[in-house]
């Protein structure tokens, strides 16, 4: 058997018996890669000398070969990606605090504060009846009272209402004979409202000693016309029982009486007539409430309209009232009623009763140096400094906080001064 020829590539083994058929062993193929696709024969002496058929693997290759090309473009790309690198500009840092400038400025600073309220008429004043009798009328509920008409009837005698300070303690009739005439404040309260009625009441004794008006003779008839023209038995003397004295004219709130009852029992409560709002400040916690001070006050539906206080009271409850139940709170600190009015008395028009908010400016500073609080810069070693737009610093001392404002001071601190500020 001739050798084979020189070069020719072959994986028979050298000694082979004779008779048998030689085939070419499979190639091992790895547990994780799979089989090489078939081999594709070449045609004789397609690139062998003697014409012997040999195999190749065209998939194989490429594969070789794209695996040579991706490393050298992957090493190509990375000596750009480098060169690029050393040349490219650096971008924005990744997170940048926004820094604004300010100006200090000379202004008005205020500070407030927003309180709950109840929106009414004002605390509740009991009536009770006084002399004889039983209770024949009663005035309605919500019905208004001023001077000169009755509150009630009792044993069908009108008793009426009188504005003062002083109510009727004693029976006042005109002098007999050369008997003292009664003096008092009791009778300034009868001479003043029949004079606000329209009743000539004669000379008036001055009243020089602080004691009072004089009951007169003169006084005494002006009594007797009032009464014979209101329905009252017209005698010329005012008891006790017949007239009710108040601050006011008054509002009917509950009605407690029926028709029958005894009059010295407590008829009715009565309120102011003006609709008020009433808020309850912790004990103490009143400064710079005072009365006269313009308010704000918030009503349902974030409505606001201006207000006044009106009154800020000396007596301390025990406990403020409970937000559930309206009952008064024992465990709830000691508070003082603030009582407050509305500036225009139509802005309150159709609401009796509604929770309310009322802001209370109680500090102000006039023309005071002042910067955003974002102007201000924490020292290390205490206290605050502004920076200018230079970088430096200025030490400053923080007067009033107020609406996002600061009130500044300090050596260097002007107006128009321009400082950094953080947004």
């Amino acid at each position: 058997m001739p050798a084979p020829a020189e070069g020719t590539q072959s994986s028979r083994s050298e000694t082979t018996r004779p008779g048998e058929s030689w085939e070419p062993e499979p190639e091992a193929v790895p547990a994780n890669e799979p089989a090489h696709e078939p081999v594709v024969p070449e045609q004789a002496g397609a690139g062998t000398p003697d014409g012997e058929v040999r195999t190749r693997r065209p998939r194989a290759r490429l594969a070789a070969l794209a695996a040579l090309l991706l490393v050298a473009g992957g090493l190509t790309t990375g000596a750009v990606a480098l060169r690029d690198h050393g040349h490219k500009p650096p971008g924005p840092p990744v997170s940048a605090a926004d820094v604004h400038t300010a100006t200090v400025a000379r202004t008005d600073l205020s500070d407030s504060r927003s309180l709950p309220g109840t929106l009414g008429f004002g605390p509740q004043t009991p009536v009770t009846g006084r002399g004889t009798g039983v209770v024949t009328a009663l005035a309605t509920a919500g019905a208004t009272v001023t001077r000169g008409h009755s509150l009630y009837r009792a044993d069908d005698q009108p008793v009426v209402l009188f504005y003062g300070g002083t109510p009727l303690f004693r029976t006042l009739k005109a002098p007999a004979g050369k008997q003292t005439p009664q003096r008092g404040g009791d009778v300034t309260v009868v001479a003043d409202n029949l004079q606000a009625l329209g009743y000539a009441i004669g000379y008036r004794p001055p009243d020089t000693d602080g004691h009072g008006a004089t009951y007169t003779a003169e006084l005494a008839a002006a009594v007797k016309r009032w009464q014979q023209h209101i329905g009252m038995t017209a005698t010329g003397t005012l008891g006790v029982g017949q007239t009710v004295v108040l601050p006011g004219p008054v509002r009917i709130g509950q009605v407690q009486a029926r028709l029958g009852d005894p009059v010295q029992e407590t008829l009715m409560s009565v309120t102011a007539t003006g609709r008020r709002v009433t808020v309850p400040v912790e004990a103490g916690d009143d400064t710079g409430i005072k009365a006269g001070a313009m308010v704000t006050i918030t009503l349902p539906y974030e409505r606001s309209v201006p207000g006044t206080v009106t009154a800020v009271s000396h007596t301390v409850q025990a406990g403020g009232n409970d937000a559930g139940s309206g009952q008064q709170d024992p465990n709830s600190p000691p508070t003082v009623d603030v009582t407050v009015a509305p500036v225009h008395a139509s802005d309150l028009a159709g609401l009796d009763a509604a929770p309310v908010t009322v802001r209370f400016t109680t500090t102000t500073r006039h023309g005071v140096l002042a910067v955003p609080v974002t102007a201000l810069v924490a020292l290390k070693e205490g206290g605050y400094a502004l920076q200018r737009t230079d970088g430096t610093l200025v030490a400053v001392t923080t007067g009033l906080f107020a609406a996002g404002q600061v009130e500044v001071s300090g050596p260097g601190v002007t107006a128009g001064l321009r400082v950094e500020t953080a947004s």
